[in-house]
């Protein structure tokens, strides 16, 4: 039987892609596909949105609607997505939200709502950046303090949060393999007289500009040595098809905050 998957944000640049990637899953059906109230794109067809022949489903401001599926999947903000997770634990509905820019409080919150609920929570559903963040924890505690971490990510110029949720997420997986917490060792900008580099410190270079979908670079520069792990998002319908993977993985499991990692068995 289908999965019937309910998408908040369906007339956003991700929700469009989700809605088509649900619609050409095979497994998968689309349930309800929300939009914000007042949207000039209430009401009119999730196909039709999504750039595929009509669906006979139009879009609906109603959050119980789109919580009346199996899975609901939501990239909108991150006040929008908390309250779409907390309607969801009161709704019982799994919930997966690639959603970027959380707060430390907000993603406390969310992991508070995924004791009622299962939640997938990824700020990258690429199956590639998933295989990165499993490798750069093992580099990271493979190769110790003697190397420095830096972190260099690009986005296209609409990008509204920095670093990007998977910059972060990349640097966490490295302050995991060196057994260190991300907050005491995260050097998230750098600007005027900043001194020698602290030992042990995980940098960030942000850059912004164009079309870029995504790009991430983790250097470990050593001694007269140096790797680099990247990866370079083609389309973003990689991001979409991850979603719905975890959409589907997630129904029937325990309550829980999971993530790719999780889905993928990495």
């Amino acid at each position: 039987m289908a999965t019937r998957i309910g998408v908040f944000g369906a007339n956003g640049r991700m929700g469009r892609m989700i809605v088509k990637a649900v619609a050409e899953a095979g497994t998968a059906a689309l349930a309800a596909a929300g939009v914000r109230p007042g949207s000039a794109d209430l009401g009119v067809d999730a196909g039709t949105l999504a750039g595929l022949p009509p669906l006979g489903l139009a879009t609906t401001d109603r959050n119980a609607e789109v919580l009346a599926a199996d899975v609901a999947i939501d990239f909108t903000l991150p006040d929008a997505t908390l309250a779409h997770a907390a309607d969801a634990a009161d709704a019982g509905t799994p919930f997966v939200t690639g959603t970027t820019g959380l707060s430390a409080d907000q993603e406390a919150a969310l992991a508070a709502i995924a004791t009622r609920i299962p939640v997938v929570y990824a700020p990258n559903m690429s199956v590639g950046v998933n295989l990165l963040l499993a490798l750069v924890e093992r580099v990271a505690a493979t190769l110790g303090d003697p190397w420095d971490i830096e972190i260099v990510e690009m986005h296209h110029n609409r990008k509204v949060d920095a670093p990007s949720g998977t910059a972060v997420g990349l640097g966490r997986a490295a302050a995991q393999g060196r057994g260190r917490q991300f907050e005491d060792v995260a050097v998230l900008s750098r600007e005027g007289h900043t001194g020698p580099r602290v030992a042990g410190q995980i940098g960030f270079a942000t850059m912004r500009g164009g079309d870029v979908i995504g790009e991430h670079t983790v250097v470990f520069a050593g001694p007269s040595e140096r790797i680099e792990l990247g990866h370079r998002a083609g389309g973003r319908h990689i991001f979409a098809n991850g979603a719905v993977t975890a959409a589907q993985w997630a129904v029937g499991r325990a309550p829980g905050l999971y993530s790719m990692r999780d889905v993928l068995g990495l």
